[in-house]
């Protein structure tokens, strides 16, 4: 069994590393900072760590201003609310500027559980992907959230990186290259392509093992952690030698992860194509691996899906 940890730990860690690494380095939390690991780097630089108190738009906007004094901020918070609350600091005082500023979206996803539909962020990288300027980062363990977290502090622009509270599996060491932008097969595959991001990456693995040993099919796993820039050269490698894509993310089908897959397949080499992750609905409360099953976000749900699929490749 892999280890399992949660992904907002490489958050954390990352944050510490870039502030160490670089004084520039400030961080803002909005009453959430030991549930994002804020605290953590609150805790080595106290002097570089601002709270503001339970006021999303508000955060944004300083973390604007700091940006133009030469910082490099990040705010910490849930992404339903730094991409829902706060979306319009985001589109005006940051992305229209193309400021330095960093956004670390916490708790994405139905797996937050009993928390419910308020905090579950269900539509954030639909949100953040259509506005100019703007990194989306979605990756797919503790370790590359670490990585994920420093390589956006080292670059110049906004950026949003999506991360969970559960534990999930540590399916990445040190070792496994990371580059924003570019998307890594960690497992190869001839008859279709899952093509995941975030948690649904450990997910697709299961499904591709399960789709070896019932239906001899070889199933090629990407993990396309960078939503935006997308990395088109991939996808459409993928499509062309598979000629079936299955999209696989824990957020709502519309808008989002899958359909910046599917841009890309539709453009550059179409294919027939399914899309894993929730159906139009809002979330609910329920214990984490419930609200998987229940919204459709697990290995058995790809499986049938990439059966599907299977069934119209030419």
């Amino acid at each position: 069994m892999p280890e399992m940890k949660p992904s907002r730990d490489g958050y954390g860690l990352g944050l510490v590393d870039l502030g160490q690494a670089d004084e520039r380095v400030v961080v803002l939390g909005a009453d959430l900072t030991a549930s994002t690991r804020a605290n953590w780097f609150q805790e080595k630089f106290p002097e570089r760590f601002f709270s503001v108190g339970i006021a999303e738009a508000n955060m944004v906007n300083v973390a604007a201003g700091l940006s133009l004094l030469g910082k490099i901020p990040f705010v910490c918070t849930y992404g339903v609310f730094v991409a829902g609350r706060a979306w319009d600091q985001v589109r005006t005082t940051v992305c229209y500027a193309n400021l330095n500023v960093k956004l670390g979206g916490a708790h994405g996803g139905i797996s937050v559980g009993p928390d419910g539909a308020t905090h579950q962020a269900l539509e954030d990288i639909a949100l953040m992907r259509c506005l100019p300027n703007m990194t989306v980062v979605v990756p797919c363990d503790a370790i590359e959230t670490r990585k994920a977290t420093v390589a956006i502090g080292k670059m110049h622009g906004p950026a949003y990186l999506r991360f969970g509270r559960e534990p999930i599996p540590v399916i990445t060491d040190e070792q496994t290259p990371f580059t924003l932008g570019k998307a890594e097969t960690f497992r190869p595959g001839s008859d279709l392509a899952i093509i995941a991001c975030g948690y649904m990456v450990a997910e697709a693995l299961k499904a591709a093992e399960t789709l070896a040993q019932e239906d001899k099919v070889s199933a090629r796993v990407v993990n396309l952690h960078t939503v935006k820039p997308i990395d088109r050269q991939s996808i459409a490698k993928a499509a062309a030698e598979t000629g079936a894509i299955v999209a696989a993310e824990e957020h709502q089908v519309m808008g989002g992860f899958g359909s910046a897959v599917a841009e890309v397949v539709a453009a550059e080499w179409p294919v027939p194509m399914r899309f894993v992750g929730i159906q139009d609905r809002f979330g609910e409360s329920g214990e984490p691996e419930e609200l998987l099953d229940e919204f459709g976000c697990t290995a058995r749900h790809i499986v049938a899906a990439a059966r599907e699929v299977l069934k119209h490749k030419q």
